[in-house]
């Protein structure tokens, strides 16, 4: 009785911590994560990506596979990490001891110093070309999330899959939204499971791909965020002055359609490349500075879209680096913010805009960032530091009252 007693007061006390910690230490861009990529030979190592972000005052980051180097030198830090299963690793994940090893291995050594707090079951799954990958992802998602139970870790770590737009048959008008009749029989299954363990869906939504492949139809100041009149749909009447923000709302109506409207939608990719092909109209250095800093001044200001306007939407920006060794178009090697030895690709501003004193500042005309913190920044880490150093106790005497009972 004893150690029930105290497994449930820890937490209570966790809760409380994480409650405390969430009113108000990180106000503005609360929302805004980036995508690491590490499709490349010549960034810097994880530690000094760390100093990044942290000069960026970023605390949400993804990275693309479960790479112990990043989990390690992210450890003890106020970075939010999610981690991804590769595709091809899909298959074996369906069975239940296979998954509780993966997890066993690669998220329980560094949780809870490292803040790993979701998940990536593949990429894009439903939109390539593979069956068996079909077929396999809700299972693997299923066994992941028995093993973090089994773990105690279900409650820290969400597990979902990010999808790409085209899993809509129908983006326009927004309330038209519906899923490809093609998923009528495994879309259910994730959302079901999504539902169940109440973690987001999770879309990759890339206005450029809309504006390159029609131009002449879609006005570029409504895919970069610019001013513009912008468009009203028909149904709702809701007003949409950016094509992002349509493209959420249009998913929410898909995954409602099926009956799971309360599921929460968020961006795990959108960028815009600064460079392309011939052929890839709109990839230029001046409009991928304007998408960019546009969404994240937004993000700054924790908007909703306009069908969920008091539910700040959460976004990861594609991608922090330019990756060299990307295959495909030319645009592919080009979404970064920051080429690989830190200086930037192009200035969104993102040092003002997550300066409160600075929110209606212009960007500076620096060509690099200082990893250097001002001393507010001090204090404010330090404060989460203190926080953050009780949880981490806490769930290390939950982990130890686990093993007595």
């Amino acid at each position: 009785m004893n150690t029930l007693f105290g497994v449930a007061m820890v937490h209570i006390l966790v809760g409380f911590f994480v409650f405390i910690t969430g009113l108000g230490l990180l106000r503005g861009g609360e929302s805004l994560g980036i995508n690491y990529g590490q499709v490349a030979n010549n960034l810097p190592p994880p530690d000094k990506v760390l100093d990044l972000l942290q000069a960026l005052k970023l605390t949400k980051a993804r990275i693309y596979d479960s790479n112990p180097e990043v989990l390690s030198a992210f450890a003890n830090s106020n970075i939010e990490l999610i981690v991804t299963v590769e595709n091809e690793m899909l298959a074996s994940l369906t069975d239940p001891q296979q998954a509780l090893q993966w997890v066993s291995t690669r998220i329980r050594p560094y949780f809870p110093a490292t803040r790993i707090t979701g998940i990536a079951v593949g990429n894009e799954v439903f939109t390539g070309e593979d069956n068996t990958l079909v077929a396999s992802l809700v299972p693997a998602m299923v066994s992941i999330h028995a093993a973090l139970v089994r773990l105690g870790l279900d409650q820290y770590v969400q597990v979902s899959t990010p999808n790409s737009l085209a899993v809509l048959a129908q983006s326009y008008p927004p309330s038209a939204g519906c899923f490809s009749s093609e998923l009528n029989g495994i879309m259910p299954q994730l959302l079901q499971f999504l539902q169940s363990t109440s973690a987001p869906f999770w879309i990759n939504a890339y206005p450029y791909f809309a504006y390159k492949d029609d131009p002449n139809r879609i006005p570029l100041d409504y895919v970069l965020f610019n001013p513009n009149s912008g468009m009203i749909d028909p149904y709702t009447k809701l007003h949409y002055d950016n094509m992002l923000y349509a493209q959420v709302d249009a998913v929410i109506f898909a995954i409602a359609r099926l009956g799971f409207s309360g599921l929460e939608v968020r961006v795990s990719e959108t960028g815009w490349p600064s460079k392309g092909d011939t052929d890839e109209i709109g990839a230029t250095l001046e409009n991928a500075a304007s998408y960019n800093r546009n969404l994240m001044r937004r993000q700054f200001e924790n908007e909703g879209t306009p069908l969920r306007p008091n539910m700040r939407l959460e976004i990861y920006v594609f991608a922090l680096f330019n990756e060299d060794m990307k295959p495909g178009p030319t645009s592919e090697r080009n979404y970064g913010l920051f080429q690989p030895d830190g200086t930037m690709a192009y200035n969104v501003g993102l040092l003002a805009l997550s300066s409160a004193s600075s929110a209606s500042s212009t960007a500076s005309s620096s060509a690099s960032v200082s990893l250097t913190s001002s001393a507010p920044k001090v204090k404010l880490v330090g404060y989460q530091s203190f926080l953050y150093s009780t949880v981490l106790y806490l769930l290390a005497l939950q982990i130890l009252l686990r093993r007595q009972s």
